[in-house]
């Protein structure tokens, strides 16, 4: 019987996990896919490199959409089985907790194995990767310039150009730019420009020939305003090499020994994924039953709203190991505690332990 149960509980669950990742996957995919468009559209990304920036950002989804998955899905199959009154009569059997948790503690560990995989190794070398392929579209970006009929950001996103025409040799025809400098704002109409190489290599010029140069501050009336046969413009390149790692994109060695509260607080990050495949598990159980008449996806929103305090207290509890206003050994751990011990509450109430330590208490004075 426990066996034939198990196999049933495992396979309702593992059904609902993978339609409800899928699902979530393809919504967060469609998302990132339109905005990895538009990147690619303002020459922050190289075209050819969509695909691959798609299939690495995927790998940080999963660490996401995992445990939210596995939550939704525990409280979605034992849901339908408290709407079908099989829960009841699975309890009037004598079938308690811990025949529910045995198969979903055994498919949780899978996951979390999985999920700590992507969190620890994974994700922050696709994290890294993303860098470098931007850092590279910038640089790119600035070499070429622009394509002609539209605006382009470069230096920074500090200036924006624009040129009507453009010669197979590079020259512009008909450019508008304008730059921010502090305060003021510089803004050059020309006929005619080009690019030009410096004696620094991090350095280009911009060359513009027969136009005119404003500059002042915005609701100023005092604007500077020069004509100009020639004029250049140097703007810095991308320092060449493989850009500074961020602490979520930084290996899992240099945070280990890392002394810092940024890569300490990471590394705690990065751990809590695959605890919170586990937590959440045990959270589900007793957040997924409802009563016989009430709808399969009645308790939904409470266990929506238990997910997004939870990932909202684990966010502040990075932020605040980050600013060392938390000391690191407490961490985010506490959090994982406390839904732990909430989970625990509901399960002893919802089995009635409670009930049965009053009874047993009252037994022993009575006696």
């Amino acid at each position: 019987m426990s066996r034939i149960l198990s196999r049933y509980i495992l396979r309702e669950t593992a059904q609902t996990w993978i339609v409800v990742t899928v699902v979530l996957m393809l919504i967060l995919l469609t998302n990132q896919f339109a905005q990895v468009l538009g990147d690619a559209a303002a020459d922050k990304l190289p075209k050819d490199a969509l695909f691959r920036v798609m299939g690495l950002t995927s790998m940080q989804y999963l660490t996401i959409l995992i445990p939210i998955g596995l939550f939704l899905a525990v409280m979605l199959a034992l849901g339908r089985l408290y709407r079908d009154s099989e829960m009841a009569a699975l309890m009037a059997c004598g079938i308690g907790p811990a025949s529910l948790y045995r198969p979903l503690l055994a498919f949780s560990a899978l996951l979390a194995a999985f999920v700590g995989w992507l969190a620890l190794v994974v994700s922050p070398d696709a994290i890294q990767q993303v860098q470098i392929i931007v850092q590279e579209a910038r640089q790119r970006v600035d070499l070429r310039i622009l394509e002609a009929g539209r605006f382009i950001t470069f230096a920074d996103a500090d200036a924006v150009m624009y040129a009507e025409s453009i010669t197979p040799e590079g020259v512009l025809g008909n450019v508008f730019v304008q730059r921010h400098k502090g305060a003021d704002v510089e803004v050059i109409i020309a006929r005619r420009g080009w690019q030009s190489d410096s004696p620094d290599d991090s350095v280009k010029i911009l060359k513009f020939a027969d136009g005119q140069r404003y500059e002042g501050r915005p609701g100023s009336p005092r604007f500077e305003i020069v004509s100009f046969e020639e004029y250049g413009m140097p703007f810095a390149l991308p320092p060449p090499g493989p850009p500074k790692l961020k602490p979520e994109s930084r290996p899992l060695l240099d945070l280990l020994g890392s002394d810092n509260p940024a890569d300490r607080a990471e590394l705690q990050w990065r751990m809590s994924a695959p605890l919170s495949v586990l937590v959440l598990m045990f959270l589900a159980v007793p957040l997924s039953r409802s009563a016989p008449r009430q709808g399969r996806y009645g308790g939904l929103a409470a266990g929506i709203l238990v997910y997004i305090i939870y990932v909202d207290l684990l966010g502040a509890a990075k932020v605040w190991v980050e600013r060392e206003q938390s000391p690191a050994f407490i961490g985010l751990w506490w959090v994982h505690l406390v839904f732990l011990a909430a989970g625990g509450v509901l399960l002893a109430r919802q089995f009635g332990y409670f009930n049965r330590l009053s009874a047993y208490r009252g037994t022993e004075v009575t006696t």
